[in-house]
């Protein structure tokens, strides 16, 4: 059982950035891969970034490559997003989650732990 805990969503200009944070309990942090997912109003969920348990490996949306950084800390249980040059489009509620399977999994349906979830608002 894995539980994920996110923080530092906020409002920011366009051109700003923010970074986030997803602590998770449990021993076993660090066999997970980890997500970065995100839901606009009337959107579905989708896909932003995703880490491989060792930290090594890493895959981006193309919406998001280039400006978002996921990173993690497995001695602080803990998975960062780094989010530069916030564009408008990049609001939404931004969620962490955990798998067994691989970095490489990008849908949410195949996720096995979720947090709540931390509002991200980027003004223009």
């Amino acid at each position: 059982q894995v539980q994920l805990v996110e923080s530092g969503g906020g409002l920011v200009q366009a051109g700003g950035s923010l970074r986030l944070s997803c602590a998770a309990s449990g021993r076993t942090f660090s066999s997970y891969a980890m997500g970065w997912f995100r839901q606009a109003p009337g959107k579905e969920r989708e896909f932003v970034a995703t880490i491989s348990s060792s930290g090594l490996s890493t895959k981006y949306a193309e919406s998001v490559r280039g400006r978002f950084t996921i990173s993690r800390d497995n001695a602080k249980n803990t998975v960062y997003l780094q989010m530069n040059s916030l564009k408008p489009e990049d609001t939404a509620v931004y969620y962490c989650a955990a798998n067994g399977y691989s970095y490489t999994v990008v849908a949410p349906q195949r996720y096995d732990y979720w947090g709540q979830g931390t509002q991200v608002t980027v003004s223009s």
